[in-house]
């Protein structure tokens, strides 16, 4: 039976993840997951996508805040601040609302990126909803991620990725909260809904990948792959070829490693 292998937050959007054991859900998928986010002059947000540095920024978390540290940087400490000046982010057409998280921490991320930035936290009251040609229920939202709360991603669709490779990638290069393991490749795509312990998934949208998988999560470095081979066999008529899958979840609730992934209805196509 498939099973959770492992589980992963991205406290800081397009900044390094940490794996879990056990991820609490709130409203917003794991708690704290994207709950950060940098962000340019006019408001703009920062992503691998164009600046490939931010994957070396390696963010500890706690309750209080952050420990931020980089390459070439001192560490800092960055208490989390939930009330203070508001400013609006832009993250793929959704106003957001986030506090500004002070000057030490806008200073540091503009040093280290040598530019004028800000760093900012989800307003706590704030409500982003999901797309609603996909969201699974009224009221299911999201935080500074892409789009959706969740994204599943198999181990065996990753082995079969790596097969076509010069190079193998890790699964790091696309960002999953929830890898499972004993499952064909691509079996997520054909999920619709599953029951991990007491939590309800369902699986609504391919995640389309851009070029934040290009970018080696160890060194900051882009190149041309795996989009070009993923270009040719998983793009099934839409603009970018897809990977793993977007996911919302019915209730908080805790995903644990190891626990088993019941499949509770299955989808026709991918």
């Amino acid at each position: 039976m498939p099973y959770i292998s492992s589980l992963h937050v991205y406290p800081i959007k397009s900044c390094a993840g940490h794996e879990l054991t056990r991820a609490q859900l709130d409203a917003r998928g794991i708690r704290d997951d994207r709950s950060w986010i940098v962000v340019g002059d006019g408001g703009a947000m920062l992503t691998q996508r164009d600046t490939p540095a931010l994957a070396l920024v390696q963010p500890d978390w706690e309750a209080g805040g952050l420990t931020l540290s980089a390459p070439g940087m001192e560490d800092l400490s960055a208490p989390r601040i939930e009330e203070g000046d508001i400013r609006n982010v832009d993250v793929w057409g959704d106003r957001c609302e986030g506090i500004d998280q002070g000057n030490e921490a806008a200073d540091w991320f503009g040093t280290y990126l040598d530019t004028s930035c800000r760093l900012l936290y989800f307003k706590t009251d704030f409500v982003r909803p999901v797309d609603p040609d996909y969201a699974a229920r009224p009221g299911d939202q999201v935080g500074f991620a892409d789009g959706f709360p969740l994204l599943m991603i198999s181990e065996a669709s990753l082995a079969d990725l790596n097969a076509r490779l010069e190079e193998p990638v890790r699964m790091n290069r696309f960002r999953p909260n929830v890898v499972v393991a004993d499952c064909p490749p691509y079996a997520e795509d054909t999920w619709k809904r599953v029951r991990v312990g007491d939590v309800e998934l369902d699986l609504v949208k391919p995640c389309g990948r851009c070029a934040t998988v290009l970018v080696e999560q160890e060194s900051g470095t882009p190149g041309k792959e795996p989009l070009r081979t993923l270009a040719t066999y998983r793009r099934f008529g839409r603009p970018s070829p897809s990977f793993g899958h977007n996911a919302v979840h019915r209730s908080p609730g805790v995903l644990e490693a190891g626990t088993a992934v019941q499949i509770l209805e299955m989808r026709n196509s991918a």
